[in-house]
């Protein structure tokens, strides 16, 4: 079993324990429950620059990348910097991170939250609304057509954008569909970690223009995204490069200056 079954494995069972605890009713009395969300994906098509800077503390590939900020001194440095929106990794057991970051960041910053999960169900879904989210990440790698028809029409219901996950072109053809909004090309195969931009290249033709498209993971220099804007890239989404160093904010602030 790779990394990448066993954590939806967990997830699967994680979803289960949850809806024990918390019920529907009580995410949808969340003061965030009726907030109108924010578009990433018009922020990304008014912008030069296209960063959607990550908060994260850890990954699998990496066991520890930074513990030592608060989430408010992160979000807060990447509005300052100027980014399009903010990806907060919820998960807790792989990633270090939890709904309540996802709260935190809400508080603390007006631009628009993505919700980073691995999502299965839609009851995750309800979280992201009830703790701020404006939008939800599906990942074509863990789920059907059926599964991503159906999670991201309930997640349109709710107001939020949805970001597609694809890392080949099987991925991408089972997955186009006009509930979603943005289709992002993961550079890291998350079955080996392997990371290359060439996948992002090779599949950009092939993603229909009525979608904004954005590239993920191994973005690390000013360099690759010149090379992925020829493409047709509106958005580069970096938390790596800005959390191993000691100020995330000003990282980010240095690296967009420098691309602007």
């Amino acid at each position: 079993m790779n990394i990448l079954d066993k954590i939806i494995v967990d997830k699967r069972r994680e979803v289960i324990l949850k809806k024990l605890i918390i019920p529907v009713s009580q995410l949808e009395a969340s003061i965030f429950f009726s907030k109108k969300t924010v578009s990433l994906s018009e922020n990304l098509k008014n912008s030069t620059t296209g960063i959607i800077a990550e908060h994260k503390r850890r990954s699998p590939s990496k066991a520890e990348i930074n513990y030592s900020f608060t989430v408010e001194e992160v979000v807060k440095g990447y509005e300052s910097a100027g980014a399009c929106g903010i990806s907060v990794l919820t998960d807790g057991k792989y990633f270090g991170g939890s709904l309540d970051d996802l709260l935190l960041a809400r508080a603390s910053v007006a631009i628009p939250l993505l919700r980073k999960e691995f999502i299965v169900d839609e009851y995750q879904i309800l979280e992201a609304k009830a703790y701020g989210a404006d939008l939800i990440l599906l990942i074509a790698a863990v789920l059907t057509r059926e599964e991503i028809k159906s999670l991201s029409k309930f997640a349109k219901a709710l107001g939020l954008e949805v970001l597609l996950e694809v890392h080949n072109q099987e991925e991408l053809e089972k997955s186009i569909m006009p509930t979603l909004d943005i289709i992002g090309v993961n550079n890291r195969n998350l079955k080996t970690f392997e990371v290359s931009l060439d996948y992002s290249k090779q599949l950009a033709s092939q993603i229909p223009a009525e979608f904004v498209k954005i590239s993920e993971s191994g973005i690390s220099s000013i360099g690759a995204i010149n090379e992925l804007k020829p493409f047709g890239y509106q958005g580069f989404l970096i938390g790596e490069n800005f959390m191993k160093t000691e100020n995330a904010g000003k990282a980010a602030a240095e690296f967009i200056t420098k691309l602007n």
